[in-house]
């Protein structure tokens, strides 16, 4: 299996992003912003940093990056996609998801330790966890609050599409501690966290981000079955 992972001008965890896709046992396919293919990769991620120095907003000038034209495209046909951080923001410049993330609530940048629990399995990054399980994973971001208008954050919550939410603190006063969304069809996801710099508790607060390249892993193989 082949996960690409894409380099923005900007981007600082691609490596910590190819580390992890390895470490779940999947071939890691550096993709660049220029490129204008995806190398025949059966899954995408959008990794955290500061795509384009941020300006204008974060992810607003990524958005328009050449990749992002087949990676739109393959999300659409049902291709898995996962956004972390900057690539939450990302993947909701782009509408592939719904809602914005913006300046934190008190406009200081967090960087810590998270606990979130997960509200969704049945998406394609989150079936190796159980339902409610509460996984510890690094969250640092200055633009991470995420908002949404009432109605819908309302269709989000019916429709089982919150995926991740912050427990215990809220770090950047996210709507309804929300840590991470998917699209309706559970195969775009995208979440502020770092499930990336979880995946070995040797260099991490825990292994529990593992799963979440796993889950991918398992989708791509059962679609190919």
């Amino acid at each position: 299996m082949r996960i690409g992972a894409v380099t923005f001008p900007g981007t600082l965890d691609d490596v910590d992003t190819v580390r992890a896709i390895e470490r779940a046992g999947a071939e890691a396919v550096a993709l660049w912003h220029g490129d204008a293919d995806l190398r025949g990769v059966d899954a995408v991620v959008l990794p955290g940093g500061f795509s384009y120095g941020d300006y204008l907003r974060a992810g607003a000038i990524a958005r328009f990056a050449p990749v992002m034209e087949p990676v739109i495209d393959a999300a659409r046909k049902g291709m898995p996609v996962l956004g972390i951080c900057n690539g939450f923001q990302i993947l909701c410049e782009a509408g592939l998801l719904p809602g914005a993330l913006v300046r934190n609530h008190k406009l200081r940048f967090v960087c810590r330790d998270q606990w979130l629990r997960v509200e969704s399995t049945t998406t394609a990054w989150t079936t190796r966890y159980e339902p409610g399980a509460e996984i510890l994973v690094p969250v640092k971001s200055g633009e991470g609050a995420y908002m949404a208008d009432e109605r819908e954050l309302d269709t989000l919550e019916g429709e089982g599409r919150v995926v991740f939410r912050y427990v215990e603190d809220n770090p950047n006063g996210s709507r309804r501690d929300i840590a991470g969304v998917s699209d309706g069809s559970g195969r775009i996801v995208g979440l502020m966290p770092h499930p990336e710099h979880a995946t070995d508790p040797l260099t991490g607060p825990t292994d529990d981000g593992l799963g979440i390249f796993l889950s991918a892993m398992d989708n791509v193989k059962q679609g190919a079955a």
